[in-house]
């Protein structure tokens, strides 16, 4: 009986592991996020969301925007965690986007990914994975994924993040509602490098002038949404 009820719990905890890695994309560890998810989640239940308008979603780049300064006339949304990676985003979706009920998405993810040592098919594939929860979730709404930047810190990945790149933008150019945002190239010196000028001392996150930047190219984006 001992040696039956030893062999039935191992058979369930397997089960469960495998329920696990179905789950959410290989790699991906969106349980260290739960304390910004959550702290989210108190804040809708204080001013719940209002259907229709347009959240930001994704990492720090997203986290560190300043929307209400850069976008006043938007109803915008932001829902960015420092660190994270595309499967984060996507395990958590139904809190972060999907609840919102936004016309549109903006993500920007990707750049921790490839930095954590993943391979240009692999964020692709977590950006599918992300995307085909939109198509679930939000047949309606419009994504808008924002180009993995070019960064003076991570100038030793460009090769990846590049190649990254070209294959989501080849994704979304095969949906109708989806936009692939090129910031790549405007970030770009005469040198070929990344501008120096648009980022922090850390040479990896935006200063005010990168963000001036990316408000100027997303901003079309956001208009024809509306």
């Amino acid at each position: 009986m001992i040696h039956f009820i030893r062999n039935t719990v191992c058979l369930l905890l397997a089960w469960l592991a495998i329920s696990t890695c179905q789950a959410q994309p290989l790699g991906c560890s969106p349980q260290k996020w739960k304390t910004a998810i959550d702290e989210f989640v108190a804040a809708d239940e204080k001013t719940p969301p209002t259907p229709g308008g347009i959240v930001f979603v994704g990492s720090s780049s997203i986290r560190l925007w300043d929307l209400p300064k850069h976008f006043p006339e938007l109803p915008a949304v932001n829902r960015g965690f420092g660190g994270s990676e595309l499967c984060d985003s996507s395990h958590y979706f139904n809190q972060l986007v999907a609840k919102h009920k936004p016309r549109l998405v903006v993500l920007y993810a990707g750049d921790n990914d490839v930095a954590l040592g993943k391979k240009a098919d692999e964020v692709v594939r977590d950006f599918t994975h992300f995307s085909e929860k939109m198509k679930t979730s939000l047949p309606e709404a419009r994504l808008a994924y924002i180009a993995i930047k070019p960064s003076l810190a991570r100038w030793d990945k460009a090769s990846v993040m590049h190649d990254a790149n070209e294959r989501i933008a080849a994704e979304c150019r095969k949906e109708e509602r989806f936009t692939f945002v090129d910031i790549w190239q405007p970030m770009l010196a005469a040198d070929g490098k990344p501008r120096q000028e648009l980022f922090r001392d850390d040479g990896l996150h935006l200063n005010e002038s990168g963000y001036q930047l990316w408000t100027e190219i997303l901003r079309p984006v956001l208009k024809s949404s509306e």
